[in-house]
């Protein structure tokens, strides 16, 4: 840490956000020798009800970075395939043991432990800083040129400057807000509430969620719990909240009726934590010597669990384009025009597919099953094709991409 805090520092690059886009972006740039400081207005990551999910492609990445043993010693789970229950009925929606090995598994990670394991490699970096409780205030202008950050840490406020600067702060992002850069959103007919559950004594096959015309309840695997959601209308919180806890339980032993004991452990609201779902997307990423990637970019849904996967993705393009200009002392708005226009193409093509499934999922069954017998034979048939199908959907993607010279 600079002795005087209130100096302009320089840096080769400054990112605002200290999530999975922000820490590889950070790590990438450090990696080839560049002068790179972090931002992460938080005093650590423990945050729950983030998202989790570490696909096959995002494990890939990490073995051509050489950390993937490092990071499948953390405590995580590993799952080879999804499970969904219809109506009572299990069908496997993705095998990812299909894919080629050995990144041929999905992994559920705690977040926080996840960026901790990244904070650690980078820190090994001469050129890499994090600078924790720092909260990222604006851009610094020169001329029409974004030059770095205005802050606030620990010691008092602070410059840093750069030739790149990069938001990856997240849906509410402040620096995307100053550059002047406004997201389009998309109507979103559903939202998530998220809460942990006990598994029960005799845990079932690894479900991913359970739909009926009762709901659709999540349960994602932590090893010793499920962290778990329910998707409800949009807004329709407050209604529920109205209704009483024991009518929430009800709600969600409905669609799911073997979590009727760890359902007893919801006793009050604070255990339950509401995600407004949001699609949205900047029609400019943009500006001279800025750029923002991640949810600052574009925020997804949950519906697949890519988030994190394409934000990471977006910071491995970002660093492969301007690693060379940075290590020359700039970097040309064609360059981050192209950024834009790699990643805008897999990103468009996942909401619109997230999308449909709102729909879907919003969509009241006309009677008591929520998938039709007709459909549910069908889908058993096409099974086999499907798990593959799917499996390289949400585990690989659409442009998953590789760090320059892997």
């Amino acid at each position: 840490m600079d002795a005087d805090a209130n100096r302009k520092i320089e840096r080769d690059c400054v990112i605002a956000g200290g999530g999975p886009a922000g820490m590889v972006l950070g790590y990438l740039l450090a990696r080839a020798g560049l002068r790179v400081t972090v931002l992460e207005k938080h005093a650590d990551f423990l945050r729950d009800f983030r998202g989790d999910t570490v696909h096959p492609s995002t494990i890939t990445l990490l073995g051509e970075l050489g950390l993937r043993n490092r990071f499948l010693d953390l405590p995580l789970t590993r799952i080879s395939t999804l499970d969904v229950v219809f109506d009572g009925d299990r069908f496997t929606m993705a095998d990812f043991g299909t894919l080629p090995g050995p990144d041929n598994f999905l992994v559920f990670a705690p977040q926080w432990d996840f960026l901790n394991f990244l904070a650690a490699e980078a820190a090994s970096l001469p050129g890499f800083e994090l600078r924790m409780s720092t909260r990222a205030d604006g851009l610094v202008y020169d001329g029409g040129r974004i030059a770095g950050v205005r802050a606030t840490g620990p010691e008092g406020s602070l410059e840093l400057r750069a030739p790149l600067t990069v938001a990856a702060d997240g849906r509410a992002s402040i620096l995307r807000n100053d550059a002047g850069l406004h997201p389009t959103g998309f109507g979103v007919p559903i939202d998530v509430l998220w809460f942990h559950l006990p598994k029960p004594p005799q845990p079932v096959p690894a479900t991913l969620g359970y739909a009926s015309a009762r709901g659709l309840v999540l349960t994602l695997d932590r090893g010793s719990y499920y962290q778990s959601g329910m998707v409800i209308p949009k807004d329709g919180f407050e209604g529920i909240k109205a209704q009483g806890i024991e009518a929430f339980r009800d709600r969600l032993t409905a669609a799911a009726p073997h979590l009727a004991g760890p359902a007893r452990s919801i006793t009050g609201w604070e255990q339950i934590k509401l995600l407004s779902v949001r699609i949205n997307r900047l029609d400019t990423w943009h500006r001279p010597g800025f750029i923002a990637i991640g949810d600052a970019a574009h925020a997804m849904s949950p519906m697949f669990g890519v988030g994190i996967n394409y934000a990471i993705q977006d910071a491995v393009a970002l660093a492969n384009a301007v690693i060379p200009e940075l290590a020359r002392g700039t970097v040309s708005d064609r360059t981050l025009a192209d950024v834009q226009k790699r990643r805008q193409v897999p990103v468009r093509k996942m909401q619109r597919i997230q999308r449909l499934g709102h729909r879907a999922i919003a969509r009241r069954p006309r009677g008591s099953r929520l998938v039709p017998r007709p459909v549910s034979w069908a889908l058993r048939g096409l099974s086999p094709v499907l798990r593959r199908a799917t499996a390289r959907f949400i585990g690989v993607g659409f442009r998953p991409e590789h760090p320059a010279g892997a």
